[in-house]
């Protein structure tokens, strides 16, 4: 896959203090990354030194082939990021806020704006002012705003943060669009409950270092507990068996020990419905690995 944005062996220091320690992560074309963390454990950070809103002691941020230090405008010119809160003009229009942001660009037109505005889903609206909107209305024209010049990178730092259900539901659905039409996407949140539902990658950072980075599934996969569906359990008797039940119980083992369980059940003539390995939730896997950091 066609890499979009590259950090490697990002450091940061403020004095003597070491706020990152060679943090390193990727995002490809129609990844969405999940980047999760403790608050205090250098997420924001990151996202600055990415965004060049602060300096890097150490490390490389490579954005579409370009070296941020040595190529600052090119590495920018597809990117599009909301940290924390949109700035936006509340006594404006939706579409006068976008047309503010798209005199900024050479040849932007006004049928771009309203194309960006309809894929948000705002065209009913863009013509109200943006104080009678919603909070999750204003975080789509946000979204909106920093899409306007046709990135490939999109960076988010708490975009759920105090959007109602309807409204986080309405942004997942436009970062999955966004992901499927080959944009790559960097998203900050500590809603780990909703970014499971549509992350396909994650990268866990804590006390400045990242832990792990890897596809949502493998993360979550933590255990070598596996899930056996039968039609009966009676008379089995393994040391491997645990949460045993009628018909289901769970069984703690490697592949192989699970193939010798299959062959035993196989031989007792117990019909097996279903086997299947235990996941963990995403903020089980986190708290896991974080040897119980809490997120919020």
């Amino acid at each position: 896959m066609e890499k979009i944005l590259e950090c490697v062996d990002l450091c940061k220091k403020i004095g003597k203090k070491e706020i990152l320690k060679n943090v390193s992560l990727t995002v490809e074309k129609g990844d969405i990354l999940a980047f999760i963390g403790p608050n205090g454990s250098g997420k924001t950070t990151t996202i600055k030194l990415i965004l060049g809103l602060q300096s890097i002691s150490y490390g490389k941020v490579i954005i579409n082939g370009f070296d941020i230090e040595k190529d600052f405008v090119k590495a920018m010119q597809k990117v599009g990021a909301i940290v924390e809160s949109p700035d936006i003009y509340m006594y404006l229009t939706g579409f006068q806020n976008l047309n503010l942001v798209a005199d900024y660009y050479k040849g932007l037109t006004k049928e771009r704006v309203m194309d960006v505005v309809k894929l948000v889903g705002l065209e009913k609206r863009i013509h109200d002012k943006v104080g009678k909107y919603s909070l999750g209305m204003r975080q789509r024209l946000g979204i909106a705003r920093a899409l306007l010049h046709s990135p490939n990178l999109l960076i988010l730092d708490e975009p759920t943060n105090g959007l109602d259900p309807e409204g986080i539901k309405d942004l997942r659905v436009l970062l999955k669009k966004l992901a499927n039409e080959g944009i790559g996407i960097l998203i900050s949140s500590h809603n780990l409950a909703e970014l499971e539902s549509f992350c396909n990658k994650v990268c866990v950072i804590d006390n400045g270092v990242v832990l792990e980075m890897s596809d949502v599934k493998s993360f979550k996969t933590v255990t070598n507990n596996y899930f056996f569906s039968v039609s009966s359990t009676d008379g089995l008797d393994d040391e491997k068996m645990f949460d045993i039940h009628s018909t289901d119980f769970s069984f703690r083992g490697s592949k192989e020990d699970v193939d010798l369980m299959i062959q035993k059940l196989v031989k007792r003539k117990i019909h097996i419905y279903e086997v299947k390995r235990v996941e963990l939730s995403l903020e089980e896997a986190f708290l896991k690995k974080t040897g119980g950091h809490t997120i919020d």
